[in-house]
């Protein structure tokens, strides 16, 4: 059987549990026709770079599978006919990645950035009364 990784984006307005049924649906696609999925990754809810159907964000799931081309032709098929996926992807490789993929790790270091910042300016020096340096060349009378 050959290995894919198919990526579907869901409708923003979408909720948490809804994008996590249509992960559930495409699942059982794949095993009811003797396929089997490896791995379900939900990245969340994100910002597109450009409108798809009045959408500015989206849901994105990714879902790497071992299965024959007949399975994912029926997963491209009953995907097209759900009206809450936008758009998707489906990329024939070579071998899975383990682990988390990058869109995981990305976000897990993002995450991580967030925190460090949450605690403000603790940890910087302070840097004291700043001397007034006078006005500034552009804004001197007399200069256009």
């Amino acid at each position: 059987m050959a290995l894919y990784e198919h990526v579907f984006l869901a409708r923003q307005d979408l909720a948490q549990a809804q994008v996590d049924a249509l992960a559930e649906i495409a699942t059982k696609i794949v095993n009811d026709n003797e396929g089997r999925v490896v791995k379900t990754e939900n990245w969340g809810l994100r910002s597109l770079a450009y409108k798809i159907a009045k959408n500015r964000k989206a849901h994105y799931v990714m879902l790497e599978i071992d299965a024959p081309g007949s399975v994912i032709a029926e997963l491209e098929r009953q995907t097209q006919i759900n009206e809450d996926i936008i758009r998707y992807m489906t990329v024939k490789v070579d071998t899975l990645e383990e682990g988390p993929t990058v869109m995981m790790r990305k976000s897990d270091r993002d995450r991580e950035r967030r925190g460090d910042r949450e605690g403000g300016r603790e940890g910087r020096p302070d840097r004291g009364d700043r001397p007034d340096r006078g006005p500034r060349r552009d804004r001197e009378e007399g200069a256009e």
